[in-house]
C-alpha cells in the first residue's frame, strides 16, 4: 500500500461513470462565472459520464474571464466539470438550475466561490476533504520515523475515520442527493475510499444511495449503475464467504433489482425475498404494535384475498420488539411474515432508505424494484398494472 498511495495526490472524483441522461425538453441550466488570471486559457466544460469524460464546450478567457455555458437539463442529477489544464471543478446538476462560479486560476480547483446549488456547494465542502485526507496520507507516508506496516496501519485508521464522517455526515442523511452519489467514488490515489467489490459493510452504503436513487429517479442510467455495482458486490461477498468453508447456495447467487432480505419467519424458516421472482410482491415495513396496524392489515388482505391468485404475493418485515406478540398477530396470516430482531435500528432500512414506518415498495415479476409507498396514489391499480 505504501508505494501505491506515494505521488498519487490527483483527485478522481466519479471513476465508475453512468450514462448521460439528459432532457429531451428545451429546457436548459446554465454555469457561469469568472475565473481570473486566466487570460487566453482554455477553460473547458465537460460531462463526467460513465463511459468517459467527454468535452460539451470551451471558451478562451478573456482578461476579465468571464465564462458562460448552458445545456439541456438532465432529468435526474448529471456531473460536469469546468477545467483548465488540470485544475478542476465539479459541478452537479439536477434541473434548470443556475450554478455561478468565481475562481482564480491556478489555484481554482481548491480557492473557489461557488452559488446557487446546494449539492455543489456540498461537492466542494467533500473535495476539500477529500484534498486533506491525501495530504494526510502523503505526509504520514514520507515520515521516515515509521516502517512500512505502521505508516500503512495509520493511513487505513485515517481512511476509517474519513469514510465515516462522510458515511454519517453526507451519504446517510440525504442517500439521494447528487452529493451522496459523488461520495461513493472519491478515491485515495488509485483506491476507492468506499470499495464494494470486497467490504461488506461500503457495499450497504452503495445500496443505501442506489435504493434511494430507485425512489427518486426511478429510470435514472445512474441509479440502475448503483444497483448492479451492489449487486455484484454482494456476490462477490458470497463468493468469498464460500471460499473461505462456508456453506452457499449457487442458485442465490444471481443478477437481481431488488436488494435481498433474509430473515426468519413465523414458523422459523429463512424466507428469501428474491425467491419470489416471478410474482408480484408487495415489500412491507411494519409495527403490529402500532394503533392503525389493524385496519393496515385488513386492507391488507383485501389486496391478498383478490390477487394471490394471479401471483401476487407480499413480504412483511415486522419491526417488533416482542417476538412472542409478533408471532401472535402473524399467526392467521396468509402472506410471507418475518421479523427483524434489530427492529427500528435494523440495517435494512438504511438500505431501503426507510425514513418512517410503515412504508413498503412494489417489485415486479422479474425481482425489480419499482415504485415506493410515496410514488404510489394507488396501490391496488400499481398491483394491477404488474400482473
Amino acid at each position: 500500500m505504501r508505494k501505491t498511495f506515494k505521488g498519487l495526490l490527483s483527485v478522481a472524483i466519479i471513476g465508475i461513470c453512468a450514462l448521460n441522461t439528459t432532457s429531451c425538453s428545451n429546457k436548459k441550466f446554465n454555469v457561469e462565472g469568472q475565473i481570473s488570471n486566466a487570460a487566453d486559457s482554455v477553460l473547458y466544460f465537460e460531462n463526467v459520464g460513465l463511459e468517459g469524460i467527454s468535452i460539451i464546450d470551451s471558451v478562451k478567457l478573456s482578461d476579465k474571464g468571464d465564462f458562460s455555458f448552458s445545456e439541456e437539463a438532465p432529468t435526474a442529477p448529471e456531473f460536469y466539470r469546468l477545467r483548465i489544464s488540470d485544475q478542476i471543478i465539479n459541478v452537479s446538476i439536477d434541473s434548470t438550475e443556475t450554478v455561478t462560479i468565481k475562481a482564480q486560476y491556478p489555484q481554482m480547483a481548491t480557492q473557489y466561490e461557488i452559488s446557487g446549488s446546494e449539492n455543489c456547494a456540498i461537492i466542494k465542502e467533500l473535495t476539500l476533504k477529500q484534498i486533506n485526507l491525501h495530504q494526510q496520507a502523503m505526509a504520514i507516508q514520507e515520515n521516515t520515523a515509521l516502517g512500512v506496516d505502521e505508516a500503512n496501519d495509520s493511513i487505513l485508521k485515517i481512511i476509517d475515520v474519513y469514510k465515516e464522517d462522510v458515511k454519517t455526515n453526507y451519504i446517510f442523511k440525504e442517500p439521494m442527493k447528487a452529493y451522496s452519489y459523488f461520495a461513493l467514488f472519491q478515491t485515495l490515489g488509485n483506491w476507492l475510499l468506499f470499495n464494494p467489490r470486497s467490504n461488506k459493510d461500503d457495499i450497504k452504503v452503495f445500496a443505501a444511495v442506489a435504493t434511494s436513487w430507485d425512489t427518486y429517479y426511478p429510470h435514472a442510467e445512474r441509479g440502475q449503475n448503483l444497483h448492479n455495482i451492489a449487486i455484484e458486490g454482494m456476490k462477490n461477498m458470497r463468493i468469498t464467504q464460500g471460499e473461505s468453508g462456508q456453506t452457499i447456495d449457487a442458485s442465490k447467487i444471481e443478477e437481481a433489482g431488488v436488494l435481498d432480505i433474509a430473515l426468519q419467519d413465523n414458523h422459523g424458516q429463512i424466507r428469501h425475498l428474491t425467491d419470489l421472482k416471478g410474482k408480484v410482491v408487495l415489500l412491507d415495513f411494519h409495527i403490529f404494535a402500532m394503533d392503525e396496524s389493524p385496519a393496515r392489515i385488513l386492507l391488507l388482505r383485501e389486496l391478498y384475498n383478490k390477487y394471490a391468485a394471479q401471483g401476487f404475493e407480499i413480504y412483511q418485515v415486522s419491526l417488533d420488539s416482542d417476538e412472542h406478540f409478533w408471532k401472535q398477530q402473524t399467526a392467521a396470516l396468509p402472506w410471507i411474515n418475518v421479523r427483524d430482531e434489530d427492529g427500528i435500528n435494523s440495517q435494512r432500512l438504511m438500505l431501503y432508505n426507510i425514513q418512517s414506518i410503515p412504508d413498503y415498495f412494489i417489485i415486479d415479476r422479474g425481482n425489480n424494484l419499482i415504485k415506493r409507498a410515496s410514488q404510489m396514489k394507488d396501490l391496488e391499480a400499481e398491483i394491477k398494472k404488474l400482473l
